[in-house]
């Protein structure tokens, strides 16, 4: 049961939604900087997928040289204040630390990164400058993490850039498609447009390429193009009744959420399915929207689940009900879903198998899938000998991120297929070394 009333206006949905990971002041900075045994070959750095040098920065914060920290922080990680917030410290810096091992809490990297670039960022600090000319120009497709990443170094290498986004907004999912008790709206656009200011990369928005003859424009106006596409819509269950009103992707409801906040309503009963990341997100929102009753139904047992435990953990904090090994085979009602049929599983020699005669009804007025995103599998088919794998995820040399069209770099999860906002980060700023040391042979 959600012990969260329905928020009607946005003062009350910033109550609900209020940012998981607050804010440290300079004070709490100070003494939490103080802990930091500043490892010889320290963990934490191995662990960070964009590799900060994360002693010195908690040095220098400690030091009060906070831009120089800040510095220390972009200079690895072009979104490195969205990381401070959203990136899952527990499992990657914070989990490698070394009190871990002392049963005292580690060192909390995460919040001391985000004071760090948050006080530098509000401070309008200018700590880059392009770099000289090298006279080519690249086109990026897709404003997300990797490209902002991709865009802001090729700016430091010299290169003219211009990205198309086709949405209203930077930052792809971390503006779209993060629950917004992670971050904010307000924090994610100021990172960027404080990033853009100085490097003075275009972005030009509601820009959606989707024909041959757009790309080959592109192809002839600039000298190298990046694909920061990311992933698409959700993926489709396949269920009888899944075109019923009242039944929505986890994706597109998390993008309505971020965009119109309190104005999303949700009904008494949401069933949310999936075990991702993502279905936490989507049920946690749902609770915290005044949904009475949320189910976060999963076809495996909890432990085969995708998302981290602290996810799942804060679902249950906001009233959520977990239902496991039950899988969904359709979903009930006339036009307007009125529950979801399930049927009990159980794993045999490793493989998932329905219990006979054990189906059981699940009421409620919406369904949430969050069982995946689908690929871009559609856009891919425009570029020419572009190789794409089995799962329709780009193929890239891993060393500088080209594709197998030579004229094509990418990076996120258009060739990951799915991982964190830090991933995509690291993944566009090597793409962009990787496009500038091509162009200039």
């Amino acid at each position: 049961m959600s012990e969260y009333n329905r928020p009607i206006s946005e003062a009350e949905f910033k109550e609900n939604f209020k940012q998981k990971k607050q804010l440290m002041n300079p004070t709490e900075a100070y003494y939490e900087s103080s802990r930091c045994l500043f490892c010889y070959d320290a963990p934490c750095i191995q662990a960070c997928p964009t590799g900060i040098d994360i002693p010195l920065f908690i040095k220098q914060i400690h030091t009060d040289n906070v831009t120089g920290a800040a510095r220390t922080i972009f200079d690895s990680n072009w979104l490195g204040n969205a990381c401070g917030i959203v990136c899952p410290t527990g499992v990657l810096c914070e989990g490698a630390c070394v009190y871990n091992h002392q049963d005292v809490p580690p060192i909390q990297i995460g919040r001391l990164q985000n004071y760090a670039t948050n006080t530098t960022i509000h401070n309008k600090k200018e700590l880059f400058v392009p770099g000289k000319s090298i006279g080519k120009k690249v086109a990026i497709i897709g404003a997300g993490p990797a490209g902002i990443a991709c865009a802001c170094e090729l700016r430091i290498l010299g290169v003219e850039v211009t990205i198309f986004e086709a949405k209203a907004k930077p930052s792809g999912l971390t503006v779209y498609g993060i629950a917004p008790y992670k971050i904010t709206n307000e924090e994610v656009l100021l990172e960027v447009t404080y990033l853009q200011k100085q490097l003075g990369f275009d972005i030009e928005y509601n820009s959606p390429i989707t024909s041959e003859a757009e790309l080959q424009r592109i192809e002839e106006m600039y000298d190298a193009i990046f694909l920061g596409v990311g992933l698409g819509k959700t993926a489709e269950l396949r269920l009888k009744g899944e075109d019923k009103t009242g039944v929505v992707g986890a994706v597109e409801f998390i993008e309505e959420l971020r965009m119109k906040q309190h104005k999303v309503t949700v009904p008494d009963e949401v069933v949310v399915i999936g075990g991702g990341n993502t279905a936490m997100d989507a049920a946690s929102e749902a609770a915290r929207l005044g949904a009475n009753k949320v189910t976060l139904a999963y076809r495996r047992d909890k432990n085969a689940m995708g998302a981290y435990g602290f996810e799942y953990d804060l679902a249950l904090s906001a009233g959520v009900d977990g239902l496991f090994n039950a899988n969904p085979i359709a979903i009930l009602g006339d036009e307007q879903v009125s529950g979801v049929r399930f049927v009990r599983t159980e794993t045999i020699d490793g493989t998932l198998k329905p219990v006979a005669d054990s189906e059981f009804d699940v009421p409620c007025t919406m369904v949430i899938k969050a069982t995946g995103q689908a690929k871009q599998g559609d856009f891919y088919k425009l570029i020419k000998d572009l190789e794409i794998d089995a799962k329709t995820r780009i193929l890239i040399n891993s060393e500088n991120y080209q594709t197998s069209n030579p004229k094509y770099f990418a990076g996120g999860d258009a060739v990951n297929g799915g991982a964190e906002v830090v991933n995509a980060a690291f993944e566009g700023k090597i793409a962009a070394q990787g496009i500038c040391k091509w162009l200039k042979k």
